[in-house]
């Protein structure tokens, strides 16, 4: 608390207490010449726009109209808003938009403009919408998409827009984006055609002394990476996924890093090669989280004395805007009405639980129409979502986004049988766990607080389909799998080449599935490449359910895991650990 004292006229020199009184007046006034900006950030919201899910109509508990209701605490002037990208896809809000309502303005543009945002970073699935999408969607934001390291191949210059300047109150602020460079490990070409991707560090490293001719008093990295250089790779190697660290702690001159694409939180300082502190946000997904850094600052001096600190707000804490509802909400009606149109029926419910100990309805759905659209003789898939049950009765097209959350396309690509079985070994050694005995581990799991999970992600629990096979537990990684004959009774042949179908994801060597199983034989992915479908793999589905209705997804039983005595001890406990925390 400041002292309030009533200036008197001093005619005599300032006694003791007269100087200890001007002391405390210029604290206080030094006090209130400091002012805060706050730098806000979301990430990875994936669409998420509604308060309500547009599957089942109960509220949800991510949403941009929670933004709303926090940004309502502060002034427009005393914020900037910036996003970390991957927004258009994960969620029939977008897609609706992307695909079948291409008319008018995105529904996204329109929610991002409604905030008053200052720029967003291009993210991977952002790109994987393709150049129709986030061409048009670039258009129609009011503010910069930025990628400095995207860039056209005809021109050598960024494809997006490298940086920016912000000026707000007194401050000079400079935000450069950058994107992942690994895209074309997981995406077709033809989404990013005319566009190449570049190691993040050194595209930083090329563009900060411009930035910095701008004189800018702050300087702000908004990166669609995460921050663990080690998850797909070496640390500190060329063209990490994940190297927004690695750029603030090389590249001098950001004084914050804002991330995204792990849908991981992080709230911490590291020092960079010249010892200056760097604070690092990174701000989980969907909407649940915002980034939040705070510059404290005294305006008008010529050498501005920052200071800056960081917060991950938890958004699930908010309630939703009022006026976010209502600007939305004819929206809302819109994909309603999308998600519920009835595409056909089912017989008999399926979950993804089930896939993980074996065979499968509701992997064998995905992988029928998988071998149905692509004439293959081997299907390889995943489950994409970890817990998700579709239930019998009428199946929907918001039913199709709960199967298969992805806009993948569908390649085949030829492998010999030798490298089938490689792949396989390299899929299940994600997951199946080597057993000692009938009471070991089945999985390869982890305890994270909340309860046990898988220590991998599920989407590279790769099975097959037309292949007849067993995965031996009581085995090492790389010798667990046994195949015997394809489906329809043909000889399994380890020196033939096989027609495999598979996600545009796995396809393009996501995982690392396909690098494995081809490592031996001085072919490239792009050597084994027979084709792809013109649109993402829900499509077909919608159109393939289409045709069946009243389906009934009756398990081929082609694969299970032995010893069948020692999965059985364990499965009940296996079960409860991952799907009931016990």
């Amino acid at each position: 608390m400041c002292l309030k004292f009533k200036t008197m006229r001093i005619l005599t020199k300032i006694s003791f207490f007269s100087a200890l009184t001007v002391l405390l007046l210029s604290s206080c006034n030094s006090k209130k010449e400091e002012r805060t900006l706050y730098i806000f950030a979301t990430t990875d919201v994936h669409g998420y726009t509604f308060d309500k899910d547009p599957y089942t109509g109960n509220t949800s508990h991510t949403s941009m109209a929670r933004l709303e209701t926090y940004l309502k605490n502060f002034n427009r002037d005393e914020y900037i808003l910036l996003d970390n990208g991957d927004n258009l896809q994960g969620n029939p809000s977008v897609y609706y938009y992307n695909f079948e309502d291409t008319t008018g303005t995105h529904l996204w543009a329109r929610v991002l403009n409604y905030f008053d945002y200052n720029a967003v970073t291009a993210g991977n699935h952002d790109i994987e919408a393709g150049h129709a999408v986030y061409d048009r969607i670039r258009n129609q934001y009011d503010f910069p998409m930025l990628a400095a390291n995207a860039v056209s191949v005809t021109s050598g210059k960024p494809y997006f827009t490298p940086y920016t300047i912000i000026e707000k109150e007194d401050l000079k602020i400079a935000v450069l984006g950058l994107i992942t460079p690994r895209v074309p490990d997981w995406l077709p070409e033809v989404v990013y055609k005319g566009i190449e991707f570049r190691d993040m560090v050194e595209t930083a490293a090329e563009w900060m002394p411009e930035i910095k001719r701008h004189k800018p008093d702050l300087i702000i990295g908004l990166f669609h990476a995460g921050w663990d250089e080690g998850y797909s790779g070496e640390a500190g190697s060329y063209m990490n996924e994940n190297a927004s660290m690695a750029v603030a702690r090389e590249v001098p001159g950001f004084d914050i890093v804002m991330m995204g694409h792990d849908h991981d939180t992080l709230n911490k300082f590291i020092e960079n090669t010249e010892g200056e502190r760097v604070l690092l946000l990174d701000g989980g997904s969907r909407a649940g989280y915002l980034q939040e850094a705070r510059v404290v600052y005294k305006p008008g001096k010529k050498n501005k004395e920052l200071t800056v600190e960081g917060d991950i707000i938890d958004l699930r804490k908010q309630p939703a805007g009022d006026d976010f509802i209502k600007k939305f909400a004819a929206d809302y009606d819109k994909v309603r009405s999308y998600v519920s149109q009835r595409i056909g029926s089912l017989q008999s419910s399926v979950s993804s639980r089930e896939s993980f100990f074996g065979d499968s309805e509701f992997m064998d759905l995905i992988h029928n129409v998988q071998l149905e659209i692509s004439g293959a003789d081997i299907s390889f898939a995943a489950p994409l979502s970890f817990d998700v049950e579709i239930e019998e009765g009428d199946l929907t097209v918001g039913d199709m986004f709960k199967l298969y959350r992805y806009e993948n396309m569908l390649y085949t690509v030829e492998l010999t049988g030798a490298e089938v079985d490689r792949y396989l070994e390299y899929s299940y050694g994600n997951w199946i766990a080597t057993m000692k005995g009938p009471d070991g581990d089945l999985f390869e799991t982890e305890y994270s607080g909340n309860g046990y999970r898988f220590k991998n992600r599920t989407y590279n629990f790769d099975s097959a389909e037309g292949i007849n096979y067993v995965v031996d537990v009581s085995k090492p990684d790389g010798d667990k799998v046994y195949i015997s004959t394809l489906t329809d009774g043909r000889e399994f042949d380890e020196e033939k080449i096989y027609k495999v179908a598979l996600n545009s994801y796995r396809g393009n060597g996501g995982g690392g599935h396909l690098r494995y199983a081809i490592e031996n034989s001085g072919k490239s992915i792009d050597d084994i490449m027979l084709g792809s479908t013109e649109k993402d793999l829900r499509y077909y589905m919608i159109k393939w359910i289409g045709r069946y209705d009243n389906l009934r997804i009756e398990k081929n039983n082609n694969w299970r895991l032995k010893p069948v005595d020692w999965v059985e001890n364990v499965k009940s406990r296996e079960y409860k650990k991952l799907f009931e925390n016990e």
